[in-house]
């Protein structure tokens, strides 16, 4: 008989987390390999960032054409989604797209390869979000130094990865000096909180905040942590986002659309000065964009990020 502390508590189609605190991870990505990809021109490779924590980025510089001009590229650092406890920037799927992304956009982009929970809880994710920030806007690497404009700087992260944007912005509030970010894309971000949401569903609030507490056990108020419910009582005043523009991104029958649409609305009405921008995917799940990014939706998703990126 299944003892009380193997019982499951979560079970969905990439892990399973035990009320013992243990986790299965049930599909270990596959790792892209680094180099040319012929097909887009951009080319790749990985960089430790800091040897003690383990922490590293995947570059992606985007072919600079037969007569490389002196024009340098935005840095765009991303953030990969998998609720703080799967997923990997060398993944083949997040690889793909970040790739593209970079050959789409036009930008120098820095994928982070940050610890996991619950080997390494939360807020080590966080930890390594903002110094992976902190490496990129000091241009150390010779390809951002050479081909990248820091003076561009943009976050961009799908789920987990869009979340971590939103609480990079906020804590560059309260940091000086502090890199300037001129915009930030949250793709399909997750958020959550004790309290439902016009259009949310109970049972997978649940779920969300089962699994959140699970990343992040020290959280302050469980679901009602600031770092997963910016609106909660006691958040920090969305008017500290500390970037120029803003882009967020849902799925029209996403679970988490309830949420990004009530954040969406929270940013709009605050006394922020930046501009904020919304897009909804019809008819579209969560993260859509990774499985299918060739589907027309997926297309209207990238013009729309590359067009953000491009000041439009």
């Amino acid at each position: 008989m299944e003892s009380h502390a193997d019982e499951v508590v979560v079970d969905c189609d990439a892990f399973r987390i035990y009320r013992s605190g243990k986790m299965d991870r049930l599909h270990l990505p596959a790792r892209a390999p680094t180099g040319l990809d012929p097909a887009s021109g951009v080319r790749s490779k990985d960089v430790v960032l800091d040897a003690g924590t383990g922490l590293s980025a995947r570059l992606f510089l985007p072919s600079l054409g037969p007569h490389p001009s002196s024009k340098k590229l935005p840095v765009l650092v991303f953030y990969h989604g998998g609720a703080f406890l799967i997923e990997s920037a060398v993944s083949t799927q997040y690889h793909g797209y970040v790739a593209s992304l970079a050959a789409e956009a036009g930008v120098l982009a820095v994928s982070v390869e940050y610890r996991l929970a619950p080997e390494h809880p939360l807020p080590a994710a966080y930890d390594d979000a903002w110094a992976a920030l902190q490496w990129a806007a000091s241009a150390q690497d010779e390809w951002i130094a050479e081909h990248g404009d820091v003076a561009r700087l943009f976050l961009a992260g799908d789920s987990a990865g869009g979340n971590m944007v939103h609480n990079i912005l906020i804590k560059l509030a309260s940091s000086d000096p502090a890199p300037r970010i001129e915009g930030a894309i949250l793709l399909h971000p997750w958020f959550g909180g004790s309290t439902l949401v016009d259009g949310e569903a109970p049972e997978k609030a649940k779920e969300m905040a089962t699994i959140w507490e699970f990343a992040c056990p020290g959280a302050a108020g469980g679901a009602d942590d600031p770092r997963y419910n910016p609106t909660a009582p006691g958040a920090p005043g969305l008017e500290n986002l500390r970037c120029e523009r803003l882009l967020v991104c849902a799925g029209e029958k996403d679970w988490a659309a309830a949420r990004d649409r009530a954040y969406y609305a929270a940013v709009a009405a605050s006394v922020w000065r930046g501009s904020a921008a919304w897009l909804e995917s019809e008819g579209e799940g969560h993260v859509f964009f990774l499985e299918k990014p060739e589907c027309a939706r997926a297309r209207e998703l990238m013009d729309r990020v590359v067009a953000f990126v491009a000041g439009s």
